[in-house]
């Protein structure tokens, strides 16, 4: 037999940006500079950064069908072709880009056709068409609701149809732009194990922006990392880790929680731990080090004392047309003064509803909404688009002035506080999505409401920003504010919240002081209640870790301080 040989042509990178920059349209100050860097065919890359780094506009620069107006320098290559060179159908097979929100993408009414969508438009044939549709559809386990209706989705079904769509085109690149930043917490680990398996099994390279970290990073073999458009990182996910606690960057706070209990202790070791098994053994490991002792009693501060009843409904019943289903059941829930109550479920449980029907958008079929006295109420909607109105930032959060009572300084404050002072100038529409979503924030905030609703206003923000939102919020709560929020960021809630109560088939099924809600769920839980679960019972955040630790002698007081500190949320 012959001797096999090499084959003479090698396979291009499958990504290639080399000194590339970019500034948008009318602007001279770039958003992105000097960006180099490579990535292999086949592997798993997480673009993370704080919010603004120019994150999307990098990742939207590989498929010019969605990618952002503006000027650019230097060059950057998919498989050796400029992206910009390809015509659609070749760029449809070179890159699939999956969106933030699912609604955005879909443009069928049925799942099947939603699938075929995108091969009718290359004109494949009829016979091909339906054995790539009928294959995808058994890869991503869709055939029990292959004939439904998109509109009678969940958000989860929904996103995963967004991705099957993209990869029955098989694409070589895939490009996914936060794609489980609207997502419950099932709906996106079921989502990340499908990607996994895409990448895995069928050899399709990944380039992924996530803040869920948690989830991506053990999935992933490169990092790259971005710091006011420019590439801080480009390596290997321990590579990662050791830059930003070498550096003591404050992204360290959105490491997964396995590292964050690691640091904790001082551990130096190439191998930190990643997932929650790596953290149960680590921290195992460290308990069998120390002394025996009897289970310490959880040393969580306790919320502040409840306050009067601001917002009460009761008896709540609400569907959007009388052919339709209710939305909400008999809901009764009440938001009290000087308190933070998290609403947390699944994807079309009713959350946003009740929101809106607590504040007055909805009106209920039956039941009542009371609110205390004159309270004044803000809702801050899912969609934070939907605040504004004016062609620059500045201007629109100026708007409600009149009402609000507020003026320049407040606003010019606000924006300070927010990070925003930079983007005064810009439309609101330009932003990137965390951006955004403080803009809309800061805009409800001016007014000084009572009682403030806000539907996911931590989505699409990076972890340190989420520390300063925490800290506002526990600001409000203790000069009295009453907030509700749903949140489908567990690790957020569980820092911020004195209340939790979760909603499933259109009802409240439960309502428990916060730490007794993660410590008592298994799959509603955080990463560190279930790394810390029959080991250090009752911890539900890294503090609680580092509290427990320092009581058990296993790491010296300062270190738990540092942590207390660092999250500065209790």
């Amino acid at each position: 037999m012959s001797e096999l040989k090499p084959h003479s042509q090698a396979v291009p990178a499958a990504v290639v940006f080399t000194n590339y920059s970019f500034a948008y349209a009318g602007s001279d100050r770039p958003v992105l500079h000097d960006v180099s860097f490579t990535l292999a065919p086949g592997s798993f890359t997480v673009l993370c950064g704080p919010t603004g780094s120019g994150k999307s506009t990098l990742l939207r620069a590989l498929k010019p069908e969605v990618a952002v107006e503006g000027t650019a320098a230097g060059s950057l290559a998919i498989l050796g072709d400029d992206p910009a060179d390809l015509d659609p159908r070749r760029s449809a097979a070179r890159t699939g880009f999956v969106m933030q929100d699912p609604e955005n993408q879909l443009v069928t009414d049925t799942v099947w056709h939603e699938l075929a969508f995108g091969l009718e438009n290359l004109g494949v044939e009829r016979e091909e068409m339906r054995r790539r549709v009928a294959e995808t559809a058994h890869f991503f386990g869709i055939g029990g609701w292959f004939e439904r209706k998109v509109k009678d989705l969940s958000g989860g079904q929904k996103q995963l149809l967004n991705l099957a769509a993209v990869v029955v085109m098989q694409p070589q690149v895939l490009v996914l732009d936060e794609p489980t930043s609207q997502l419950d917490p099932i709906a996106a680990k079921s989502f990340f194990d499908v990607l996994g398996r895409v990448n895995a099994e069928l050899g399709i390279t990944v380039v992924i922006i996530e803040h869920r970290l948690e989830d991506v990073l053990p999935m992933a073999d490169r990092v790259l990392y971005l710091v006011d458009g420019g590439l801080a990182f480009n390596g290997t996910v321990s590579g990662f880790i050791a830059y930003l606690i070498g550096e003591q960057d404050p992204f360290a706070a959105a490491l997964p929680a396995a590292t964050r209990i690691a640091q904790l202790t001082g551990y130096t070791g190439a191998d930190q731990p990643v997932t929650v098994r790596e953290g149960r053994a680590f921290l195992a490991q460290v308990l069998a080090e120390v002394p025996a002792l009897a289970p310490a009693e959880n040393g969580s501060a306790p919320g502040p004392a409840a306050g009067e009843v601001a917002l009460r409904a009761s008896d709540l019943w609400f569907r959007y047309d009388r052919s339709s289903p209710f939305v909400l059941r008999g809901v009764d829930v009440e938001v009290r003064f000087g308190r933070i109550h998290a609403l947390v479920g699944g994807n079309g449980s009713g959350k946003s509803t009740l929101l809106g029907a607590l504040a007055g958008v909805r009106k209920p079929e039956r039941g009542k909404v009371r609110k205390a006295g004159r309270a004044k109420v803000a809702l801050l909607a899912q969609d934070p688009k939907s605040l504004f109105v004016c062609d620059t930032l500045f201007d629109d959060l100026m708007e409600w002035q009149e009402y609000g009572g507020y003026g320049e300084a407040q606003v010019k404050a606000v924006m300070e506080r927010f990070g925003l002072e930079r983007l005064g100038g810009r439309h609101p529409y330009d932003l990137s999505g965390g951006e955004t979503q403080k803009a809309a924030l800061a805009k409800v905030l001016l007014l000084k409401p009572d009682v403030l609703l806000m539907d996911e206003p931590v989505k699409g923000i990076d972890a340190v920003t989420k520390r300063d939102v925490a800290q506002i919020l526990k600001e409000l709560a203790a000069s009295g504010t009453a907030i509700l929020f749903t949140a489908h960021d567990l690790e957020f809630v569980s820092q911020v919240a004195d209340v939790c109560s979760m909603m499933f088939g259109c009802e409240i099924t439960c309502t428990e002081g916060c730490h007794a809600f993660f410590t008592d769920n298994l799959f509603y839980s955080t990463a560190t209640s279930r790394i810390a679960r029959r080991l250090l019972p009752g911890c539900v955040t890294t503090q609680d870790v580092g509290r427990a630790l320092r009581e058990r002698g296993a790491i010296p007081a300062t270190a738990a301080d540092a942590e207390a500190a660092g999250e500065g949320l209790r």
